[in-house]
């Protein structure tokens, strides 16, 4: 399936010529200027009016940096290869920096790993712009304004729409592709990733209109609340591509602009409408659950319809992004497929 993908991609960076060559992780030096011709201009200057104010982006950006999480898929996905980017932070399995599904794009496009921002304590903002970047991609982030005030400094900033951490993939994929003057290859990046959730889910019937939550990462030692993420979330708003529901009860504690939410466990019959529960953990968390008098009343945990992701790349991968869904698609609908069996 990662085949179709990468012909799409790489139809677009040929057309258009913008990769660039990234600089070894610990390099320290600003990258050379991405290389090939010019493109035209198209649509050029573009502006882009988002939850943080306006952003014009004068002309087509041949150096693209990307900050927060996986922004810098996008790029990737569509050939171009960024100037800096963020180091992952989470399910990093070798820790270097580079998710997998990252890695092996970078891979196929020959190109050596872009300068790496570590946001262990916040962006980087001397390193972001040591890249010297034309456009700063972070569709997906919870960039406040502050931030965003200052990475603005140093090239336009695209950020999200509405809310921090609540731009679904589709919607990541058009801004940043939209800023790069590559909307159009972004639209058929998405038709080839729906093509490909398409064929997946088409697979497990069962997985249809299950009402499915996500827990946020539960503390086995301290069950007195129940931590979930709302439906304003990315992780949740992807059950709805997988042929799953959202629980009336998630809609109705999801407060606009919060993408998790808190409930004591006392209260835990708010969730007997969840049929599917996922969450981060081991086969101990789904014992601990099931064991745990007030929570294995969840009709979910009595019936063992529980979907324990890893705290790894698969895990990580839950939260879909342009070139995670593909690498995970088969692995996480197989493993929803499971739990929907078992749900009552």
């Amino acid at each position: 399936m990662r085949s179709r993908l990468l012909a799409t991609a790489l139809a677009a960076a040929a057309a258009l010529l913008l990769t660039a060559c990234g600089a070894e992780p610990d390099a320290g030096a600003t990258p050379p200027p991405a290389t090939g011709g010019s493109a035209p201009d198209g649509d050029f200057p573009l502006t882009i009016e988002h939850a943080l104010g306006t952003t014009t982006i004068e002309a087509r950006p041949e150096r693209v940096a990307t900050v927060n999480w996986a922004n810098h898929e996008v790029p990737l996905a569509l050939g171009v290869v960024p100037v800096g980017m963020a180091a992952a932070n989470f399910g990093d399995d070798d820790g270097d920096g580079v998710l997998p599904w990252v890695q092996e794009r970078l891979d196929e496009l020959g190109a050596e790993t872009p300068v790496l921002f570590d946001e262990t304590d916040g962006i980087d903002f001397e390193a972001v712009s040591d890249t010297a970047p034309d456009v700063i991609l972070a569709a997906y982030s919870g960039l406040t304004q502050e931030d965003y005030d200052t990475l603005s400094q140093i090239a336009p900033v695209v950020p999200y729409e509405t809310s921090p951490w609540a731009t679904p993939w589709r919607e990541m994929i058009r801004l940043n592709s939209e800023a790069m003057g590559m909307a159009e290859e972004g639209e058929e990046l998405i038709g080839d990733i729906e093509g490909q959730i398409e064929a997946v889910v088409g697979q497990h019937p069962q997985l249809e209109g299950r009402a499915t939550m996500f827990l946020t990462h539960v503390d086995p030692t301290d069950l007195s609340q129940v931590s979930f993420y709302t439906a304003n979330d990315t992780r949740s708003m992807f059950f709805e591509d997988l042929g799953l529901t959202t629980p009336g009860s998630i809609a109705e504690a999801s407060e606009p602009g919060q993408f998790s939410g808190t409930i004591s466990a006392e209260r835990v019959d708010t969730f007997d409408d969840v049929e599917i529960i996922v969450t981060y953990g081991g086969e101990e968390l789904v014992d601990v659950l099931g064991s745990d008098p007030r929570l294995s009343q969840m009709p979910a945990v009595a019936d063992g319809a529980i979907v324990s992701l890893p705290d790894s790349p698969l895990g990580t991968a839950a939260n879909p992004t342009p070139l995670a869904i593909p690498w995970v698609l088969e692995d996480y609908v197989g493993m929803l497929a499971e739990a929907a069996d078992a749900a009552r």
